[in-house]
């Protein structure tokens, strides 16, 4: 199986297999633009769940906790509480976290006296904490900026280190692509939004563009020299890259996802809500949508964009119509792997040939 994989990595690196991913663009994007409508729907309605660390309040903790009835906890807060709708989860599979709004030194000490009494453990085993509201807001501020460093300095990098700005922005719109799926799962699984959620939402912005800067370096060789030979289009050569490195974008996403998985999972169902679950759902949506997106969006953007300029339209009108004239006159299309041959010589890798199964030259007239 090992073998057959391998094989089949080194057919899409020479050619001799290929998906028309850039040519099925259209497709990438309906399924994208379906995503990113559900995610926006989701996010409006039922929304993010902000934890206390963001909307701020009380918290109440029961530690080694025999009975883990989540209902008590609530009829227990609202007796001295009515007014109070308290939010009770599950921690480390043995003790309750109750949140409420603010309450007063009075309402904690009563309601700390109560949750103890009614789960039968001592009163130092109800831990209290207040945080405030301000806190959250500094927490969200700072997120946000932090978010809006990292787009900038992403944009200006990518743009000098590709000498092409389209690049900069189809590797942002992968980024917001990215970010809207990942918080509109999050929104519809309806865990709380905590700070180690909001490190998942930063952690996954390295990660994606990562990815996606691999891809784009590998375009950037494919296309170097695109206006100086008329057998193929810009958007065939961008095509030959992103199936040159669809495997190692398959094998980085498997090994990175693996321990991720099994991080959400103890964290999920083994020890009940906390940081471990928050920062793994995060990370697992976020690295298994930007796979999606560095393979299937962010170079189908950038040729998009880049058919917009005159030449690059020029250059793919006269090879499509020559490849019609051929095709007309009686002649085979050019060989397909020599797209790879071509390509791969062009940038100083190989010559044309000497790989083995390469064919270097189109095939002669019969």
């Amino acid at each position: 199986m090992a073998q057959g994989f391998a094989q089949w990595g080194n057919d899409l690196y020479t050619g001799r297999r290929s998906y028309d991913i850039v040519g099925r663009r259209r497709v990438w994007y309906t399924i994208s633009a379906i995503l990113v409508a559900i995610s926006a729907v989701l996010l409006i309605k039922p929304g993010l769940n902000p934890g206390i660390e963001f909307r701020g309040g009380s918290e109440f903790v029961v530690s080694n906790v025999q009975n883990l009835d989540q209902q008590l906890a609530i009829d227990t807060v609202q007796e001295i509480a009515p007014a109070e709708s308290p939010k009770v989860t599950t921690v480390s599979g043995k003790s309750l976290r109750i949140q409420t709004a603010e309450l007063s030194n009075a309402d904690v000490e009563e309601v700390q006296g109560a949750l103890a009494e009614a789960y039968d453990v001592p009163k130092d085993q109800v831990t209290t904490s207040f945080i405030g509201p301000s806190w959250g807001a500094d927490i969200s501020r700072k997120a946000i900026t932090g978010i809006l460093v990292f787009l900038l300095f992403v944009t200006i990098v990518m743009t000098i280190y590709f000498r092409n700005w389209r690049m900069a922005i189809a590797a942002l719109v992968a980024l917001f692509h990215d970010l809207i799926i990942t918080a509109g799962v999050y929104a519809g699984v309806g865990w709380e939004v905590t700070p180690a959620t909001v490190i998942g939402f930063l952690t996954i912005l390295g990660y994606s563009i990562y990815d996606t800067v691999v891809v784009f370096d590998k375009v950037r060789e494919n296309t170097a020299d695109t206006l100086d030979q008329s057998r193929f289009t810009y958007a065939e050569k961008a095509n030959l890259a992103v199936n040159q490195t669809l495997v190692r974008s398959i094998n980085t996403s498997v090994v990175a996802l693996l321990p991720v998985a099994s991080i959400l999972f103890v964290g999920a169902f083994v020890l009940g809500a906390g940081t471990l679950r928050d920062i793994a759902l995060a990370l697992f949506v976020g690295m298994l949508i930007g796979t999606f997106s560095s393979i299937f969006l962010a170079t189908p953007v950038e040729v998009s964009l880049r058919e917009r300029e005159p030449a690059i339209r020029e250059h793919t009108r006269k090879v499509l119509a020559a490849r019609e004239q051929r095709r007309t006159g009686g002649s085979e299309d050019e060989d397909p792997e020599a797209l790879a041959a071509a390509t791969i010589h062009s940038a100083g890798q190989l010559r044309p040939g000497a790989h083995q199964g390469v064919a270097a030259q189109p095939k002669r007239r019969r």
